[in-house]
């Protein structure tokens, strides 16, 4: 059975102070069987990281160079970040694809990378409102999914996991319906499971698109939903413990 997962990706927010009266609320969080992740911004990773020790949660990075060093000034590496002590890392956020330009060829490199460093990446794949209503939504979601499997291979991905977040639906306020996102999941499963059956069952595909406590059970009801990947709502110490045991 696939555990389930949840994720807060705290963005670019949070200060010294907010950071560790949210973390006294979540090191507190039960919600037995799900996996419980928290991306918080690169400047504050390692003390979420120190101060979550020995708790249930893990902590990731938001992003990753795809070398491993060098002279690029600003960035950090997947070693660095692993060694900091961080088990997973966000690849291929579409803000990361909007507004850095990271191209699916960057965003294969990155996750090759993640994996060489020994981190799980989590797959960010989704579509635009523009690609939606021309309907050509699971085609654009396919060749971002394609473009890493032909870079890694398809067994890469037993160590990773994916997260379809529909661009149109993160941080407006709007939602894939239950309908929208187990469909896209689905389909995702099915272009894996045509390559390699058993890494298709065990993949958790997460869904991501302003997820809140009210819409949660029934995002997460759908058969090939195996959690969220949660923005805005991360940041409520309360909400975000709902939505996790709505997983």
């Amino acid at each position: 059975m696939r555990r389930r997962v949840v994720a807060g990706n705290w963005k670019m927010h949070g200060s010294t102070a907010t950071i560790e009266r949210l973390l006294d609320a979540l090191i507190q969080l039960r919600a037995p069987q799900v996996d419980v992740l928290l991306f918080p911004p690169i400047a504050y990773l390692s003390a979420v990281i120190e101060r979550v020790r020995g708790s249930e949660l893990a902590v990731g990075a938001q992003n990753i160079h795809a070398e491993s060093s060098g002279a690029f000034t600003g960035e950090v590496a997947a070693e660095m970040v692993k060694d900091l002590g961080a088990t997973h890392v966000l690849v291929g956020h579409s803000e990361r694809r909007r507004w850095f330009g990271e191209t699916d060829a960057i965003v294969a490199q990155k996750f090759s990378a993640a994996l060489r460093a020994g981190l799980v990446p989590i797959l960010c794949v989704g579509e635009t409102s523009e690609q939606r209503d021309e309907g050509c939504a699971e085609q654009a979601v396919m060749m971002q999914l394609d473009a890493v499997i032909a870079a890694v291979g398809v067994t890469a991905l037993r160590r990773a996991m994916i997260a379809y977040e529909p661009v149109w639906a993160i941080g407006t306020g709007r939602s894939a319906t239950p309908v929208d996102a187990q469909s896209m999941h689905s389909a995702i499963r099915a272009r894996i499971r045509a390559l390699d059956a058993m890494v298709a069952d065990g993949m958790p595909i997460l869904y991501g698109g302003s997820i809140t406590p009210a819409n949660a059970a029934a995002l997460f009801g759908g058969a090939d939903v195996d959690g969220g990947l949660v923005g805005g709502a991360s940041l409520n110490a309360e909400q975000f413990e709902n939505i996790c045991k709505a997983a």
